[in-house]
C-alpha cells in the first residue's frame, strides 16, 4: 500500500501567502481610508457614486496589485535582510499601481477626488513598506533583546572590606543600572561584623572563609575594597584569592577614600606587581622638583625602558631642556611623540648617536652643556653578552668612559650611572662590565678630588687618532672640573624590555609552557616608576663617589612568579598552563646579590637609599688596564674574559664552584623567601 503524502510547505512559502493576504487587504482597505478620509472621516457623508466606483473597482485593482508586486519580486525577498533595493522596488511597485488606479477608476467607473488619490498612493505605500520592514525591525529587537539577557547575566561578587570603602562599592554595585555584578558576601576580618547584614548582603567571616564562600555563593568576581591595608595585608589576601580562579579587582589606594573617587569604575585588575608585597615607595618628590627645575638634562639610553621613564618623570619636573641621546631611533621617536603629547610646553631634543663614538659624544656635550646627566646606555641582557663579550665592554665599560670624560670636560655638574644589583660578584660579562662602570666613576670621582683629572687618558677607537690628537676636541686648560660622579645600584624591573613578567605574558597568551630557567632562582624586583623616582632622589644626595644602593625588599622565587602569574590569567598551573623549567642560561646565577659584603652600608634620609662604602682599588693600574680592554674589545679577541676577571676580582664566571659562604648567602635568602610565601 502507498504511503499517504500531505501537503507540505517551506517556511517561506507560508510567509509569501501571508504577504500577499495582507496586501490584498492593505490595498482595499487604503483606498477605503482615503475615500473616509477626504470625506471628513464621515462614512455617512461619502457620495454613492463615489462609494460605488470604488466597489467596482477595487476587486480589478486588488488582482493587478499583487500581480505588479509578484513581478518586482517583492514575493521573494529576505525581508530580514531588507534594505535599500527593496525600498526602491516598493516605491516603483506603489508608482505602477497608483497610475493604473487613477486611469483605471477614472476610465472605467468615475473620477474621484485628487485627493482620494493622493491619500490612497501614500497609505498604500505606508502600508507595504511598513510591514516588510516591521518584520526586519522585530527580527532585529529580538535579536538584541536574546544577547542583552545573556549579557546581562549577572556575575556574582565576593566583597572583602566590610569599612567605608566597602560600603561605597557595594551601594554603587546596587544603585547602577547597567551593571552585571551582583554583591553575594562580605568578607572582613573584624569578627563583630560577622553574621550581620550591609544593605541585605551577609557579612559571612573573615579572609580563612574566602575559599568555602566561593564555592557557597558561586562567586565569579572578588572586589578587594580595602584602600588602609599595608601591601603585606593585601599580599596575604590577595594569595588567597588568587586561588579561587575568580576575576579579582582591587582599589588603588587610600587617596581616593579621601576624594570621594570610591566607585566601581575606580577598581584595577590584580597584578603580579600587587603579590610582592612591597609596601608603597615614597620619594620626597619636592626635593627632586627643585633639584631638575631649570636645568639641561640629558638622558643617554633615553628610549629604553629605564631612560624612557627617566625622561618621562624629568620632564614634568620642568627642566630647562631635556636631551634624550639613543643609537635605537625606533625607541627614540616613540618616547619623543609621547612627551611632545604629554607635555607641549617641554623643551626637548631627540639625538641618535652611540656613547661609543668619542667624538659624537663629546659634540653633544659641547653644544648642549647639560647639566646633569642619567648615563642608562648599556647592553643589559646576560646570555646575550655572553655570546658577544667584547660588545659589553665597548658599550658598557668603555662608553661609560667616553661619556663620562665629555661630561667631566664640557662643565658637567652631575653624572649618574645606571648599575645593576648583577655588578656584585659578577658571574657574567655584562655584570662584570658594570662593575667596570662603577670603578670608573669612582676613579674620576678621586681624581677630580685630588686635582687630577688632566691624567686622565682619552680613550678612543679612531685610527687617525693614533698619536693623540683626540685631545684636541676637549678643552684643556679650562676651569677645575667639579662634575660629581655617582652610581645607583638595583635589581630587575617589572615590565622594563627583557624582563620576565612580558615573557610570561606572552608564553600564557600562547596556551604555554612558562619556561622557567631554574625552580629556585630568585630575585630582586622593583616597578619601572619606583625604580626611576628613587634613581632621581639618589642624584639628589649625591656628592661624589657613591654606589647608591635601592632597597628592593624581600627576593622572589622565579617559579612562585611564573605562577602567580598564571593563575591572576584564571589558569591552573601544570593543569592549563605547564611550566617547564630550562637550566640556567650562560652567565646566569641563582641569586643576586645588592651589595658587596666590604662595601657595607651607610643610610641617607630615605631609608630606601643605601650609601655603599667604596671598595679601595689602584686607579693607575685600572687606567691601564682600561685601555688594554679597549684595545681587547676593538681587536674582538677571545681572551677578554680573563682580562676583565684581572681588572674585576670578584667576577667568577658562572659554571665554577661557588664558594662555602655563597652558599651559606643563598640558603638565607632562600630563607627569606620562604618566610615571606607563609606571610
Amino acid at each position: 500500500m502507498k504511503k499517504q503524502k500531505y501537503f507540505w510547505m517551506e517556511h517561506w512559502q507560508v510567509i509569501r501567502l501571508g504577504l500577499i493576504i495582507y496586501d490584498s487587504l492593505a490595498v482595499i482597505f487604503s483606498y477605503f481610508l482615503a475615500l473616509w478620509l477626504r470625506f471628513d472621516c464621515k462614512f455617512s457623508m461619502i457620495p454613492e457614486e463615489y462609494f460605488q466606483a470604488y466597489i467596482q473597482f477595487i476587486p480589478i485593482y486588488t488582482i493587478v496589485c499583487i500581480l505588479v508586486f509578484w513581478s518586482i519580486r517583492l514575493y521573494k525577498s529576505i525581508w530580514r535582510f531588507a534594505s535599500y533595493s527593496e525600498l526602491l522596488r516598493t516605491i516603483v511597485a506603489t508608482i505602477i499601481t497608483g497610475g493604473f488606479h487613477i486611469i483605471g477608476i477614472t476610465v472605467l467607473f468615475h473620477k474621484m477626488p485628487i485627493s482620494y488619490y493622493l491619500f490612497g498612493i501614500v497609505i498604500q505605500f505606508l502600508a507595504v513598506l511598513g510591514i516588510r520592514f516591521s518584520y526586519r525591525f522585530i527580527l532585529l529587537e529580538r535579536g538584541r533583546l536574546q544577547k542583552r539577557r545573556q549579557d546581562v547575566r549577572k556575575h556574582r561578587v565576593m566583597l572583602i572590606g566590610a569599612g567605608a570603602a566597602g560600603q561605597m562599592i557595594l551601594r554603587d554595585v546596587i544603585k547602577a543600572k547597567e551593571t552585571t555584578d551582583q554583591v553575594c558576601c562580605i568578607i572582613d576580618d573584624n569578627s563583630n561584623k560577622w553574621n550581620r547584614f550591609i544593605e541585605d548582603v551577609p557579612v559571612v567571616g573573615g579572609r580563612d572563609d574566602i575559599l568555602a564562600n566561593v564555592e557557597k555563593f558561586q562567586i565569579d568576581k572578588i572586589f578587594l575594597a580595602i584602600p588602609s591595608a599595608t601591601a603585606e595585608q593585601k599580599r596575604d589576601i590577595l594569595n588567597i584569592c588568587k586561588e579561587t580562579g575568580c576575576e579579582l579587582k582591587s582599589l588603588p589606594g587610600m587617596y581616593q577614600l579621601v576624594n570621594g573617587e570610591i566607585s566601581v569604575g575606580a577598581m584595577k585588575d590584580v597584578s603580579v606587581e600587587d603579590l610582592l608585597g612591597r609596601g608603597q615607595i615614597r620619594v620626597d618628590m619636592n626635593e627632586i622638583f627643585q633639584y631638575l627645575t631649570g636645568k639641561t638634562i640629558l638622558v643617554t639610553g633615553g628610549g629604553g625602558s629605564i631612560g624612557s621613564e627617566l625622561c618621562r618623570q624629568i620632564a614634568g619636573r620642568h627642566p630647562k631642556q631635556l636631551i634624550i641621546f639613543d643609537i635605537y631611533e625606533n625607541n627614540a621617536y616613540d618616547i619623543e611623540q609621547e612627551l611632545r603629547e604629554a607635555y607641549s610646553e617641554l623643551n626637548l631634543v631627540v639625538l641618535i648617536g652611540s656613547v661609543r663614538d668619542s667624538r659624537r659624544i663629546n659634540r653633544v656635550f659641547a653644544q648642549y652643556r647639560p647639566e646633569i646627566v642619567y648615563h642608562a646606555a648599556a647592553h643589559k641582557h646576560v646570555p646575550l653578552m655572553e655570546v658577544s663579550p667584547c660588545e659589553a665592554i665597548k658599550n658598557n665599560a668603555i662608553g661609560t668612559y667616553k661619556t663620562a670624560y665629555a661630561a667631566m670636560r664640557n662643565g658637567c655638574q652631575r653624572f649618574v650611572l645606571i648599575s645593576t644589583d648583577k655588578a656584585v660578584n659578577p658571574t657574567n660579562v655584562m655584570g662584570a662590565s658594570k662593575r667596570i662602570c662603577e670603578m670608573i666613576i669612582q676613579t674620576f670621582d678621586k681624581m677630580i678630588k685630588k686635582g687630577r683629572e688632566d691624567e686622565l687618558p682619552v680613550l678612543h677607537a679612531h685610527r687617525e687618532d693614533e698619536d693623540g690628537s683626540m685631545r684636541g676636541v676637549y678643552s684643556k686648560g679650562q676651569a677645575k672640573a667639579k662634575t660629581e660622579f655617582v652610581a645607583v645600584r638595583f635589581g630587575n624591573v617589572l615590565g622594563s624590555n627583557g624582563s620576565v613578567i612580558p615573557l610570561f605574558k606572552k608564553q600564557i597568551k600562547k596556551g604555554g609552557p612558562v619556561t622557567v630557567t631554574h625552580p629556585d632562582i630568585i630575585r630582586y624586583f622593583m616597578t619601572i616608576p619606583e625604580a626611576v623616582s628613587l634613581v632621581l632622589q639618589a642624584g639628589t644626595y649625591a656628592k661624589g663617589g657613591e654606589i647608591f644602593v635601592l632597597d628592593m625588599g624581600s627576593p622572589v622565587r622565579i617559579d612562585t612568579l611564573a605562577r602567580n602569574l598564571i593563575k591572576l590569567s584564571g589558569y591552573k598551573p601544570d593543569v592549563d598552563i605547564k611550566i617547564e623549567y630550562t637550566g640556567l642560561r650562560p652567565g646566569e646565577k641563582l641569586y643576586e646579590e645588592k651589595l658587596m659584603a666590604e662595601e657595607g652600608l651607610k643610610t641617607t634620609p630615605n631609608h630606601l637609599i643605601h650609601i655603599g662604602c667604596p671598595i679601595a682599588f689602584d686607579m693607575e693600574k685600572f687606567l691601564e688596564q682600561l685601555q688594554e680592554l679597549m684595545y681587547t674589545s676593538y681587536e674582538n679577541r677571545e681572551d677578554i674574559r680573563e682580562l676583565v676577571a684581572e681588572v674585576v676580582t670578584t667576577y667568577h664566571p658562572a659554571g665554577k664552584k661557588g664558594s662555602q659562604e655563597k652558599n651559606k648567602e643563598y640558603e638565607r635568602l632562600l630563607g627569606e623567601v620562604a618566610v615571606t610565601r607563609e606571610g
